[in-house]
């Protein structure tokens, strides 16, 4: 099938909160590999190349190689503007609609929903296009299965669709997640769907609703647009106009105004994966309703989920369970009170429990860091970099570190030194000396690095150059 030219726009804020311990604030969903080994960016952006040969992106900046890693794991080019700072769907929506010409087709979808069937997809998003063209604000609405309290609903017009809109039918007014009981009584009634948060319209029309209906969200987005710095394939929104807009979602700010809105129904297999009972449908069942992911094994148990990928984890007796095992984290839920984690992680936060938004396991644009052990006045890393990467040259103030190649080679500056290291040799970094570590060879670097000294922080890096836009 031939498809029309749209640019998909890939909105890729969100912490995460709801699916602690896996996502966290530094490594949100959208990141984590929750589908097989792909995360749900990856898979929407493979998704999205039946529409366009390249996407843009809308992400934060401590999140841009993240999303670039993405993807170059599903081979789409991709452009990102980048935001300071989150302020939510109407601002990031304004921002992309104001970098390109008024007349691109603008597809704008989460980057954390799972939609198995990209074919239908695909089909669904071009049954929009002439109602994008002729003015509307498409959104599609998801033929929904149960009563879920879950999600917004859209309520379908009774009235005779716009000629002009071809497919698409006209949206009557946009609803609040409902009670169980509304829920029902909405799934009844045969014409409301479930609110997916996906637009297609063209640029120049987001434009003029937003100034009808927020002017001052696309007033301070179009300054950070017009303010904004390129580095390669990033575009830097500028801080202080970004900075003052209003933070609202595009539905309060526009989508429940707007007279031109038009909808056309999805009824493939759909998830916003908000939940980990969103996550664990994502898995296969057993005859007693158990799904396991990774090394969970079940005994005399029904309807529990495991998710174990680093160690056996064991269930015995237990139903309607949810045990969600990371290194260095773990939850145990019923799965009636998962919409509490948000609150858990909330309480985390005020106690100051670090692995409320961190991770053990960090990303870093040169490869990756996994903490390992750590005392008094000592830290003990894993550290894999990526072939060709190197870190930014770098000194500390109150740590020393002492690195030790376990595969691969290293190249290493240690003042005006600069050395190359091969599997089982190591090298000392006294404190306040100037280092490098680099990646010279075609195969990923591996080495273990034990700190010492007073202060052990991240925040304890001066760097003087560094390849990735860092300060």
């Amino acid at each position: 099938m031939t498809y029309s030219p749209i640019t998909p726009v890939i909105l890729c804020g969100g912490s995460g909160t709801r699916l602690w311990p896996l996502s966290r604030k530094a490594l949100p969903k959208q990141f984590v590999p929750l589908v097989g080994d792909k995360s749900l960016l990856q898979l929407t952006l493979e998704r999205v190349r039946l529409l366009s040969p390249e996407a843009l992106a809308v992400a934060a900046e401590e999140h841009r190689f993240l999303v670039q890693e993405a993807a170059d794991a599903a081979g789409v080019p991709l452009r990102q503007l980048l935001e300071p700072e989150g302020r939510n769907t109407a601002a990031a929506m304004a921002a992309a609609a104001c970098s390109v010409p008024p007349a691109t087709l603008l597809l704008f979808l989460p980057a954390d929903h799972h939609i198995p069937d990209h074919e239908a997809f695909a089909a669904t998003v071009q049954a929009g296009i002439d109602a994008a063209q002729a003015g509307a604000i498409v959104t599609f609405g998801i033929t929904p299965t149960f009563p879920s309290t879950a999600y917004g609903y859209i309520e379908q017009a009774p009235q005779a669709v716009d000629p002009a809109w071809g497919r698409a039918c006209a949206v009557r007014r946009f609803l609040e997640k409902p009670d169980a009981a509304r829920a029902q009584a909405l799934l009844l009634e045969g014409h409301h769907f479930w609110n997916a948060g996906i637009f297609l319209t063209r640029a120049d029309t987001l434009v003029a609703a937003l100034e009808r209906h927020a002017p001052d969200i696309l007033q301070a987005a179009s300054e950070a647009v017009r303010d904004a710095r390129a580095d390669g394939s990033f575009t830097r929104l500028a801080r202080e106009p970004f900075a003052r807009c209003r933070s609202q979602s595009i539905d309060y700010a526009v989508m429940e105004h707007h007279e031109r809105v038009a909808m056309v129904p999805f009824s493939g297999a759909w998830s916003d994966v908000g939940s980990w009972n969103a996550v664990a449908e994502l898995a296969p069942p057993d005859d007693d309703g158990n799904r396991v992911v990774g090394q969970g094994h079940v005994r005399a148990c029904r309807d529990t989920y495991i998710h174990a990928p680093h160690r056996p984890v064991v269930a015995l007796g237990t139903e309607r369970l949810l045990i969600v095992d990371t290194a260095d984290a773990l939850l145990v839920a019923q799965a009636d009170h998962v919409e509490q984690v948000r609150d858990v992680v909330e309480q985390l936060l005020e106690a100051g429990v670090s692995e409320a938004t961190l991770h053990r396991r960090v990303p870093r644009p040169w490869g990756v860091f996994d903490a390992i052990d750590r005392g008094e006045r000592f830290q003990v890393k894993r550290i894999t970099v990526k072939p060709g990467a190197r870190l930014s040259l770098q000194l500390h103030h109150h740590r020393a570190e002492h690195w030790v190649v376990v595969k691969g080679s290293a190249r290493v500056t240690r003042g005006e030194d600069v050395l190359t290291l091969h599997e089982n040799q190591s090298i000392y970094i006294p404190l306040g000396v100037r280092h490098r570590l680099e990646n010279p060879g075609s195969e990923p670097l591996e080495l273990i690095e034990v700190q010492s000294g007073l202060y052990l922080g991240e925040d304890d890096i001066v760097r003087f150059e560094d390849g990735y836009g860092r300060t």
